[in-house]
């Protein structure tokens, strides 16, 4: 059976301060209980002879192979922006500072 209470969902509502109404409360005490009790049950299902896993499938890297190649010229790379300066790509000022 879970530890988890009402009075508990409230103290930790409190705390981050989230505001919930005494419905709030009962109902996330309960999910929040069949939650617990559920990841109690896998524990119990571990013994030492179960490796921990990550995932149940192992995972392979599917990335391209690193490929060396000339970069884009600077006329190229700016050549999508809606406004450069120089070789500079040109952008709105946001933080009110001194241009």
């Amino acid at each position: 059976m879970s530890t988890i209470n009402a009075a508990e969902v409230a103290r930790v509502a409190a705390l981050a301060r989230i505001e919930l109404t005494n419905e709030e409360v009962e109902r996330l005490a309960g999910e929040l209980g069949v939650i617990a009790d559920a990841v109690a049950q896998v524990g119990e299902l571990v013994g030492p002879d179960v490796p921990a896993t990550s995932h149940p499938i192992p995972l392979t890297n599917v990335m391209r192979e690193d490929v060396v190649e000339e970069p884009l010229s600077v006329e190229a790379a700016l050549s999508g922006a809606p406004a450069s300066e120089g070789s500079q790509f040109l952008v709105p000022q946001i933080l009110g500072e001194d241009a």
